[in-house]
C-alpha cells in the first residue's frame, strides 16, 4: 500500500471496528503499514478474512473477530483474546455506523397536497431510528467503554472516531443519520475532554463523499452515470468528485501519531474537497 508519508507504529496495537468496509479496510491496511499489530472487527466473517489476508499479504500484521460492537459481551471477550495475543490496545478507531432505509425520506422536501410520500417523515420507523442511532452512537460508545480502559490505566492511548459531513450540514431525507453522526461529534469533544488527564487522546475525522457499498445503488445508476442525488452532491463540492478511501490515510496518520499532533484533542476534521465550506453560492 502506498501511503502519503510514515508514521512509526511498532508496538502498538490497533483496534479498528467496522473494519471490513471499503473505508475501514484501508484504514486497517495503513495502520498495518505502520507498523502496528491491527485488530479488524466487524460482523462479516468472510470480509473480515479478506481484510486479514491483504493486511499480511502486504507484510503486515492483522487478527480477525466476529464481533458485534452492540454486544458489550462479544466486545470484552475480543478484548481479553487481543490482549492476550497481541497486547493491551492503544489505538483505537471506531468504524462501525451506518444509515437504514426505514430511516430515510422518499422526499427531500414536505408538500402539502403534494405527491404520495409513503416514506415521509410521518411514517419514519421508529424501531430503525433507534437501531440506528444504537448502531453509530452506542456503537461507539461500547468499545470505547472496552478498550479505552487499559489506555486509561497506561496513561496513553489514542481513540479516533468517524463522523460525518452530515454533523454539520444535515442533508436531506436522512435526518437519523444526520442526528447520530452530530452525537458522536459531540461525544468526541466530551470524551477528549474526561480522558484529558490521563493521556489518552480523542479527536474524529468527518468524512465527505465517498463511494462505498452502503450509497453505491443512491450514487450509481445501472448504466454507470451518476444518480440525481450524486450530481446534486457534486455540484456542492468545489473539487467536483467523490473522495477516494486513500485519501483518509494522511488525516488518520496525522491524528494516530503522537509526535505529529500530541496538542491536537476533541477535533472533528472535514475531509470532504471543500463541501462543508461551500454556501451554494
Amino acid at each position: 500500500m502506498q501511503l502519503p508519508f510514515h508514521i512509526d507504529l511498532k508496538g502498538q496495537v490497533a483496534v479498528v471496528t467496522g473494519g471490513s468496509g471499503v473505508l475501514g479496510s484501508v484504514m486497517v491496511r495503513a495502520l498495518a503499514a505502520c507498523g502496528a499489530r491491527v485488530a479488524v472487527l466487524a460482523r462479516n466473517q468472510e470480509k473480515i478474512d479478506q481484510v486479514v489476508t491483504k493486511v499480511r499479504e502486504e507484510g503486515g500484521e492483522a487478527f480477525g473477530y466476529c464481533v458485534d460492537v452492540l454486544n458489550k459481551d462479544e466486545l470484552l471477550r475480543a478484548r481479553e483474546h487481543i490482549t492476550a495475543t497481541l497486547g493491551p490496545c492503544t489505538v483505537l478507531l471506531n468504524g462501525a455506523g451506518g444509515n437504514h432505509p426505514n430511516a430515510t425520506t422518499g422526499m427531500e422536501f414536505y408538500r402539502q397536497n403534494g405527491p404520495l410520500d409513503e416514506h415521509s417523515f410521518f411514517h419514519l420507523d421508529p424501531s430503525a431510528i433507534s437501531g440506528l442511532f444504537d448502531l453509530n452512537y452506542l456503537g461507539t460508545v461500547l468499545p470505547t467503554q472496552v478498550f479505552a480502559e487499559d489506555m486509561a490505566a497506561a496513561g496513553a492511548g489514542t481513540i479516533i472516531n468517524v463522523s460525518s459531513m452530515n454533523a454539520y450540514r444535515p442533508l436531506t431525507k436522512i435526518p437519523a443519520y444526520s442526528g447520530a453522526k452530530a452525537a458522536i461529534s459531540n461525544l468526541t469533544q466530551w470524551l477528549a475532554v474526561y480522558f484529558s488527564k490521563v493521556g489518552v487522546r480523542v479527536n474524529a475525522i468527518a468524512p465527505g463523499f465517498f463511494l462505498t457499498k452502503q450509497n453505491e445503488e443512491l450514487l450509481i445508476q445501472e448504466d454507470g452515470t451518476f444518480t440525481e442525488r450524486a450530481e446534486k452532491i457534486l455540484s456542492q463540492t468545489p473539487v467536483e468528485r467523490f473522495g477516494e478511501p486513500d485519501e483518509l490515510i494522511g488525516t488518520l496518520l496525522w491524528l494516530v501519531d503522537q509526535k505529529a499532533s500530541g496538542f491536537v484533542n476533541g477535533v472533528v476534521i472535514p475531509i470532504d474537497g471543500g463541501f462543508s465550506a461551500y454556501s451554494g453560492v
